[in-house]
């Protein structure tokens, strides 16, 4: 059996496979086209195997060579991405966490100049859903996800609780001098369909069919009450700056519970330094201060 194959001539068919050209992948590798031809030669032979068919203009792959072409792509991607970890002489780590929108930009956003100064080495990659996430399939160190916090397959950690409470403009807010008086205005509503009818219980009113606008994010459904297209129930937790400001006010004391932010991680994901880095900051950070 081979001890081991090139890894040239496995970086030139891989090239070479994926522009279909000796010429352009010479380019690529900055080598010259015969380099190339040779290092791919020397792979066929080592392998016994025809990897190219040379045609009149170009290559065309044979069976076996689309095989072997996205292993070696995804191999080369993954040694190119660890590598840039070593960049400047220190390693860098890599933390990949999704984050449910609202509270992305409500609560995470102004929090993360602190924690890149704190952890430099730590590569902090965000990405947003609308709280629907598979950590698996999208390679997730980390979920931060809004419910109950019963999922079963993940590790979860109490971030913060976060009521529901109504939102509104202040010139709308003039109009409602008690909680009945939303019968006359236009209430927006999440994909969950209960929201308006636990809070309407909890302010000791009988529930009514609501017919607003649905929106798929508390984000976009808040920034639609501040445009004045409707009322908004939403945590008020996530819109500080939009309340501080003076966009919105609370007109009701009344609050209803509709679930928590949680940090998440599989139970199968051993723990990596930097994820124990990111677990430790953001439990303090969201611990509630005096």
């Amino acid at each position: 059996m081979r001890s081991y194959l090139p890894l040239n001539a496995l970086r030139a068919f891989e090239s070479s496979a994926r522009h279909l050209s000796f010429t352009k992948a010479a380019l690529e590798l900055n080598v010259t086209q015969a380099a190339v031809s040779q290092q791919v030669r020397t792979l066929e032979e080592r392998l016994g195997i025809v990897l190219f068919k040379r045609l009149p203009r170009g290559l065309g792959m044979t069976d076996e060579a689309r095989v072997l072409l996205p292993v070696l792509t995804d191999s080369f991607g993954r040694i190119e991405t660890v590598l840039k970890q070593f960049e400047g002489g220190q390693y860098r780590q890599v933390l990949t966490v999704g984050v449910v929108g609202t509270f992305a930009v409500g609560w995470l956003m102004s929090r993360i100049k602190s924690f890149h100064q704190a952890h430099p080495l730590v590569e902090l990659r965000l990405l947003t859903n609308n709280n629907l996430v598979d950590l698996n399939a999208e390679g997730l160190d980390f979920a931060i996800r809004f419910g109950e916090g019963v999922w079963p397959v993940t590790h979860n950690d109490l971030l913060l609780d976060a009521p529901f409470t109504v939102l509104c403009t202040p010139d709308t807010a003039l109009r409602l001098n008690q909680p009945q008086d939303l019968e006359n205005e236009v209430l927006l509503r999440s994909y969950r369909d209960d929201e308006w009818t636990r809070w309407f219980i909890e302010a000791g009113l009988e529930p009514w069919m609501v017919n607003g606008p649905i929106f798929d994010s508390s984000r976009l459904m808040v920034e639609a009450a501040v445009q004045g297209a409707g009322i908004a129930l939403a945590p008020a937790a996530m819109f500080t700056r939009e309340l501080a400001s003076g966009l919105l006010v609370c007109p009701f004391n009344q609050r209803v519970s509709m679930g928590s932010y949680w940090l998440t991680r599989l139970k199968s994901k051993p723990i990596t330094p930097a994820m124990q880095i990111f677990y430790d900051w953001i439990l303090t950070a969201a611990q509630p201060t005096e």
